[in-house]
């Protein structure tokens, strides 16, 4: 079974503080990855039957990214199973292509046991995650400040990377979908970005970016979400005149990100020390 936060059994095999997770701990702050395999037939059922849709085609149900606050219990924790709850499971969102029909045919063969499953739905698994915030009395508030770019951009020693990949899916062979974390912690910040990209070929580009960051002296956290995107053709005709390679840079989300148009952004803030 799928448990409350996504994970593949009732027993949580793989819990948090086991040998698959990397862990640090900076002024108070604690931060932990874990990555496991792909999950397997039985919890991917599982998974369909809660979601009330199928999953992408490889689904890291087990993989976590956390970032917690010891001494205030406040945390946010970055997983599969909630990133996927949040897709549109109307379909009056769903992106069309020729092979749309074939591709769900496919899913419905796959996953033909699991009456619960609800069709149609967005097959592009677009997500607008910013994450699971956990806190028994402070929470994200909007806010005007920014994340403080010109810190970030400060050659400090970095003492914690990793990339955590969520979910991926190549929409049968046209395009690609996926939903990945990178945290990466200074001794004095750490900046946590959640991307969501995906390209269905001729139609569309996305990228949806959560970038949490965090001040360890103030306690002071900032949650950005900007959406961007536009048409395949439109971003395909920038590259050209840019005289760059459009095939291999529409594959690449760190390439075209400043080419597509924001058309939502947020700001959040909590401070978590008195």
């Amino acid at each position: 079974m799928v448990t409350a936060n996504g994970q593949s059994s009732p027993n949580e095999p793989f819990p948090l503080g086991s040998n698959s997770d990397k862990s640090v701990v900076q002024h108070g702050f604690q931060i932990t990855t874990r990555k496991l395999p792909i999950l397997k037939a039985g919890p991917i059922d599982h998974m369909t039957a809660k979601l009330g849709i199928a999953p992408p085609e490889m689904i890291f149900g087990d993989n976590v990214a956390l970032i917690e606050h010891l001494e205030s219990g406040w945390k946010i924790e970055f997983n599969a199973f909630d990133a996927l709850d949040l897709v549109d499971k109307t379909g009056n969102s769903m992106l069309q292509v020729a092979h749309s029909q074939e591709w769900q045919s496919t899913r419905e063969k796959k996953h033909e046991g699991i009456t619960e499953v609800v069709k149609p739905f967005d097959w592009s698994y677009s997500t607008g995650y910013k994450g699971t915030e956990q806190s028994k009395s402070k929470a994200f508030e909007p806010s005007d400040t920014p994340i403080p770019l010109e810190l970030l951009k400060r050659p400090d020693p970095i003492i914690f990377f990793d990339e955590v990949m969520l979910y991926e899916d190549e929409m049968a062979d046209n395009g690609i979908t996926l939903l990945s974390c990178k945290l990466r912690v200074m001794p004095a910040r750490l900046l946590l970005l959640c991307r969501f990209f995906m390209r269905l070929d001729g139609v569309m580009l996305r990228i949806r970016d959560t970038r949490i960051y965090v001040e360890f002296q103030t306690g002071e956290v900032i949650r950005e979400y900007t959406a961007r995107e536009d048409k395949y053709e439109v971003v395909r005709q920038k590259l050209a005149m840019q005289g760059r390679d459009a095939p291999a840079q529409l594959r690449d989300a760190n390439s075209i990100v400043d080419l597509l148009p924001i058309v939502d952004k947020s700001l959040e803030r909590v401070v978590l020390l008195q």
